[in-house]
């Protein structure tokens, strides 16, 4: 039985990105441009605090707080990517 390629698993946009799939990122795209660019500066900012915050407990060992703003990082970058 041949596998197939994970890459192209990954290439796929819902995959790279779970955000895309959910009915309310396409409601999105429905805001005004300013509102847009507002929204994605506030959360490309919480993305960047979460990013500190997340190292900022790993240097202090404590990973499951560390693991909690890794994801709040991570999942605020993905909503930004959905208001470009």
């Amino acid at each position: 039985m041949e596998r197939p390629d994970p890459r192209l698993r990954s290439n796929r946009p819902h995959v790279r990105n779970p955000v895309l799939a959910l009915p309310s990122a396409a409601r999105l795209q429905t805001l005004s441009p300013a509102a847009r660019a507002e929204l994605r500066q506030l959360l490309l900012d919480l993305r960047a605090d979460a990013q500190v915050r997340a190292e900022e407990c790993w240097r202090r060992h404590k990973a499951p707080m560390a693991a909690y703003w890794k994801v709040v990082s991570v999942y605020a970058g993905h909503v930004a990517r959905v208001l470009r």
